[in-house]
């Protein structure tokens, strides 16, 4: 029931309106049910001493209606109409609702995570965000479908309830005990549906999880014929998935199986306890019959939608949880000042490490600005660290960074990150246009921000050649291209949005001689409007340098050209 009323408390206002409409739903039918006990005896021609039955002939009359056989048809047929009509209202706000509680959930979720912290994200499998943004999103919004379900249904049956109360209290609030003893003796099955429904949870996340980085890695593992034991270990994952949704299966078959016989035993003790113990007339009687059943029934109906919620329940929870957890490590916000990059980049006195191990103690370096800067050193020494302290990614231990001589702490990182451009050391490209791979969704770029942008890249030559020019797909992770026109396709996605500083980490790392050669040449052209750091140990790339650095033992030493030799200063 947590779960329940957790999901009105998230979404009270489209919840109100639902509980509003099947509260006049539930009036109406009310009204039209106390019309059945006056139909029925003007039916048989007895007459009717019942108190509900005298209230509906009472308040036809006081409204200057006669209580004749047609007039109460048409108050029954009249609010059972009524009755779907507001039912129609509600459902279709239901609708709307499950629709946006899905869309709200992966909002959350995505935001979230996009405005956590580096080293949090660094440590999420895709897959599983992947498997939270679209399974378990859709899978919570089911369950407050199956949650408004149970409200409705429960609201049927106190309507029905309160109008067999007027006829018999006794035959009533006996079914009433037989039916809340029924629902809590089949609740194992319940609680059975709800593990199984967290074992799913669970098993979608891991298998998604582990799909991914398979699927990231196919190429290498078929190479080596390797793909069989990745297929193995999914067939396996596969497998518990499907054991613990045949559980679910059968916990709700076997839930229903065991609610109708009951029930047409329940019915049957009712109607001899109405007519042999309680002694109601024939048309008490027959309307008792049709409540208590009705009543029975819902209750039934009522325990199944609640076991479909506690289906679904587990990928709400977890959905929730992951978007907390992103939340409660979401990026500082100290910094206000605008950023400008007039002057130069200094890092003072800069301290970082992971865990116990150093990776810069005091460290400085100046970059001055329209100026291209190599830094290399051996793995471990804090190279791509160095790019992340940069961005403001992360944050260094001690020390500062300084941007025209202003902190980095006191500057709005947001805006900071919108004068950089970053080339990552894995091209990874979408399976899309060369268009849409340059401009990813931004809705302040258009064509001509790509055009211009692979000609500061000098992709432009190559990609007009393309048989769809800038409309051409590239392929799953830029498969259709070759590794140098993939570089320089992510550099001109770097140069996109026309920034001030740019960074590349391992920029001609996978390429061949001649394509490292032009990309050396691009960046010594840029050089003369933008300030450039490249992270490499790439010769090619420490000749085009204006200024290079050597990270080693916590710090940057600057190195002095000499004829084909780096001296330290």
């Amino acid at each position: 029931m947590n779960t329940l009323f957790t999901y009105i408390m998230v979404f009270p206002r489209r919840s109100a309106f639902v509980l509003i409409a099947l509260l006049a739903a539930g009036v109406a039918e009310g009204l039209s049910l106390t019309a059945l006990l006056p139909l029925l005896s003007i039916a048989v021609g007895e007459s009717d001493d019942s108190g509900i039955g005298r209230f509906m002939t009472d308040a036809l009359q006081n409204i200057g209606i006669e209580p004749t056989l047609d007039t109460i048809l048409l108050v029954i047929v009249g609010g059972m109409f009524l009755k779907g009509v507001i039912l129609l209202l509600a459902n279709r706000q239901v609708g709307y609702t499950v629709a946006h509680v899905a869309t709200a959930l992966r909002l959350q979720l995505i935001e979230a995570l996009l405005a956590s912290r580096w080293q949090y994200y660094l440590r999420q499998p895709v897959g599983a965000l992947a498997n939270s943004v679209a399974t378990e999103a859709y899978r919570a919004a089911n369950g407050f479908e199956h949650s408004v379900n149970v409200l409705a249904l429960s609201m049927q049956v106190m309507v029905y309830a309160i109008v067999a109360l007027f006829i018999s209290w006794e035959a009533t609030l006996a079914s009433l005990f037989i039916g809340l003893f029924l629902l809590i003796a089949l609740n194992r099955l319940v609680s059975a549906t709800r593990r199984a429904g967290n074992k799913q949870t669970k098993l979608l996340r891991h298998l998604l999880t582990y799909l991914s980085d398979v699927l990231g890695s196919v190429k290498s593992l078929k190479a080596m014929a390797r793909d069989n034991v990745a297929d193995a270990i999914l067939h396996e994952q596969t497998q518990q998935l499907e054991k613990a949704t045949r559980r679910e299966v059968m916990n709700r078959s076997a839930l229903m199986a065991l609610q109708e016989p009951i029930l047409a035993a329940l019915t049957a003790s009712g109607l001899y306890l109405a007519l042999v113990t309680w002694e109601l007339s024939l048309p008490e009687v027959m309307v008792m019959v049709f409540l208590l059943t009705r009543i029975l029934g819902l209750l039934n109906k009522t325990q199944r939608r609640y076991q479909q919620l506690t289906v679904q329940e587990s990928a709400y929870w977890a959905l929730r949880k992951a978007a907390e957890e992103a939340e409660a490590e979401a990026e500082r916000t100290t910094g206000m000042l605008l950023p400008t990059l007039e002057k130069g980049i200094s890092l003072r006195k800069i301290s970082f490490n992971y865990g116990d191990k150093t990776i810069f103690n005091k460290m400085d370096i100046d970059l001055p600005i329209q100026s291209f800067t190599a830094v290399m050193g051996p793995s471990g020494a804090g190279k791509s660290t160095l790019l992340d302290l940069l961005c403001g990614l992360t944050e260094p231990k001690s020390g500062e960074i300084l941007i025209d001589d202003v902190s980095l702490h006191d500057i709005n990182l947001r805006e900071w990150r919108h004068m950089i451009g970053y080339v990552s050391q894995d091209t990874i490209l979408l399976h899309d246009t060369v268009q849409s791979n340059i401009l990813v969704g931004a809705p302040s770029l258009e064509a001509a921000d790509a055009e211009r942008a692979l000609k500061q890249a000098g992709a432009w030559e190559f990609v007009s050649l393309l048989p769809g020019g800038m409309l051409s797909v590239v392929g799953e992770r830029g498969g259709l291209l070759s590794g140098g026109q993939r570089q320089r396709i992510a550099i001109a996605r770097a140069l996109a949005h026309q920034p001030k500083f740019l960074i590349l980490d391992e920029p001609t790392s996978a390429l061949d001689p001649e394509s490292e050669q032009t990309i050396c040449e691009t960046l010594q052209k840029l050089s003369k409007d933008l300030t450039i750091i490249a992270v490499s140990h790439q010769p090619a790339v420490i000749d085009a340098a204006d200024h290079v650095f050597m990270l080693a033992n916590g710090e940057a030493e600057r190195m002095s050209r000499t004829p084909n030799v780096f001296d330290v200063d």
